[in-house]
């Protein structure tokens, strides 16, 4: 199903060394506030761990590179495996089928565009991220697979927990932006949170930062190209020209 896609959010943080005889790679945590859509309990409430946070230099120079990955999204049980995925740009991803019919992996949405075409069981597909973005992932078969994948070019990122807390490690001392991203969002913070790292702090604390899915919207998505998948499409499968 598609989803009213949101942009991620950029908050503003502010990181000052405090002289370079003692400074340290501080960590930075925080928390994801989050209300859930009407009728939603916060029990009931999807797990923030689909949430990612990551900090971007300011100041480009003598930042560090990402370095490139070789990660995997695995399909099975009509699922991607994990729905949201961080990568480093130059990252490359494996998608293995490990069900026992075939899929067909794509996305021509913002992002990067890329298709693996269909493939039968037991077999995988790679594709190389070479750019930035947020890249919606689906199955040209089944219609209800979906998955996000979040193409990074700075190394401090993670994903929430459960419960909506984060933290980056390893954080040298410079001008960060704060970005969140939440594929159930369509608003991010009111205002931007100026606050001040030392260089010589171990722990930095965040501001909570609070996010609404009061006014996420499931909705049906095209095919790869670009038309309305067949009703029999939920749950046929293409067994045509698997060996018997």
């Amino acid at each position: 199903m598609m989803r009213l896609w949101p942009t991620f959010f950029s908050l503003v943080l502010l990181a000052l060394a405090a002289g370079s005889a003692s400074l340290v790679a501080p960590t930075v945590s925080g928390r994801i506030e989050l209300s859930p859509l009407p009728g939603i309990s916060s029990k009931q409430a999807q797990s923030r761990s689909d949430i990612v946070i990551w900090l971007k230099p300011v100041h480009t120079s003598g930042a560090h590179s990402p370095a490139p990955e070789h990660l995997r999204l695995l399909q099975k049980d009509k699922m991607f495996h994990p729905h949201t995925l961080a990568i480093t740009v130059g990252s490359v991803v494996e998608f293995p089928n490990l069900d026992p019919i075939f899929h067909n992996a794509f996305s021509n949405f913002d992002g990067q565009l890329f298709d693996v075409g269909l493939y039968p069981p037991g077999t995988t597909r790679f594709v190389h991220f070479r750019k930035a973005g947020i890249v919606r992932v689906f199955c040209n078969i089944h219609p209800a697979m979906s998955a996000v994948i979040v193409v990074l070019d700075t190394p401090y990122f993670t994903t929430a927990d459960r419960d909506g807390r984060y933290r980056i490690a390893n954080v040298p001392p410079g001008a960060y932006e704060l970005h969140v991203f939440d594929e159930r969002a369509l608003n991010g913070p009111e205002s931007q949170v100026l606050f001040t790292v030392e260089g010589n702090e171990a722990q930095v604390t965040a501001p909570p930062i609070h996010i609404s899915e009061t006014q996420y919207l499931n909705l049906a998505h095209k095919n790869k190209y670009g038309l309305d998948y067949p009703h029999s499409s939920v749950d046929a499968e293409p067994y045509t020209g698997l060996p018997k």
